[in-house]
């Protein structure tokens, strides 16, 4: 069995004015936040895929189902933290992950240093293991018509043997 694996992830939400926003655990002051089954934390779902993907488990549809009530408001770090103590007890730890944001709105720069050290402690490493860039759409599309936030990671897990 191979030591070291990749996996990539994405998500996207659509904003929900009723609703508050969380990117990487943090939440984030006047702005509105992202329609989903649980806190939508567009981030956090796209760092669960990669890491799932990377282990060959399925996607996080698959063990958060999005229409299973269990799930409805879950806090989406506590889903991460759930995802790796799986990988955990399949003998994996987290290398290292590296995310982008993409979002016309709001500006995220002033919020990455605490996502990155929310995230890493989640994911049980040293916050120079996780890295997370903002972007836009540079005005095309959806997003850059503002309508929602989309993020993608990809992840590095090790097999511990």
């Amino acid at each position: 069995m191979t030591n070291t694996r990749i996996g990539l992830g994405s998500d996207s939400h659509r904003f929900d004015a009723q609703r508050p926003l969380i990117l990487g655990g943090v939440p984030i002051a006047n702005a509105d936040g992202l329609a989903g089954h649980s806190d939508a934390d567009v981030l956090t779902h796209a760092i669960i895929d990669a890491l799932l993907g990377a282990a060959a488990l399925g996607d996080i549809g698959s063990h958060f189902p999005p229409d299973d009530p269990t799930w409805a408001g879950a806090d989406s770090i506590d889903l991460l933290r759930r995802t790796v103590a799986s990988l955990r007890e399949r003998r994996y730890r987290v290398g290292n992950v590296d995310a982008t944001v993409i979002a016309e709105r709001p500006r995220l720069r002033p919020h990455v240093a605490a996502m990155r050290e929310r995230l890493a402690q989640a994911l049980e490493v040293p916050p120079d293991a996780v890295s997370v860039k903002a972007s836009t759409a540079e005005g095309m599309g959806a997003l850059g018509r503002g309508e929602g936030i989309h993020a993608q990671a990809i992840a590095l897990i090790e097999r511990l043997d």
